[in-house]
């Protein structure tokens, strides 16, 4: 796992339940703002919707290196900051690193403690979906097709 999700990680696995919902609002508040070139794709193709919130990922690679661009509204900060985590996380891992991230990372940092199990389903969706987002712009990289994530995974 990537030396910044671990250390978020454990930054959270050792925080308790108040801090945790603290630090999550952190990372909401923090989640960079979407590029105005994947803007216009901030539809069905890109939402996860597992998530009740709309949440929109995007992934970019450059080599075997990962870029990820996601938007979640600020009227949902720990799906927000769930998110930011991710994008804090993973940006810049590899692509074999992304996909190793284990489903159980929402139960590693305390999550089910302070979110209903609707709101874990729609985590595990977001998480589910990027590594989804990730597999597919490998195989389309692989093919000869260098264009950001902008289909459907």
């Amino acid at each position: 796992m990537p030396n910044t999700l671990d250390s978020i990680i454990a930054e959270l696995a050792d925080a308790d339940r108040q801090e945790r919902i603290e630090l999550l609002i952190d990372f909401a508040k923090n989640l960079p703002p979407l590029p105005d070139r994947l803007a216009e794709f901030k539809d069905a193709a890109h939402r996860v919707e597992e998530c009740q919130s709309p949440v929109f990922l995007f992934v970019e690679l450059e080599g075997e290196q990962v870029t990820i661009h996601a938007d979640a509204p600020i009227e949902a900060p720990t799906v927000r900051g769930f998110v930011a985590i991710l994008v804090e996380g993973l940006n810049g891992a590899q692509v074999e690193d992304v996909l190793k991230v284990r489903d159980s990372l929402i139960e590693q940092i305390g999550l089910p403690e302070i979110l209903g199990m609707l709101r874990v389903r729609g985590l595990t969706g977001v998480l589910r979906r990027l590594k989804a987002e990730v597999t597919r712009a490998a195989i389309a990289r692989s093919m000869g097709d260098s264009a950001p994530s902008t289909g459907s995974a």
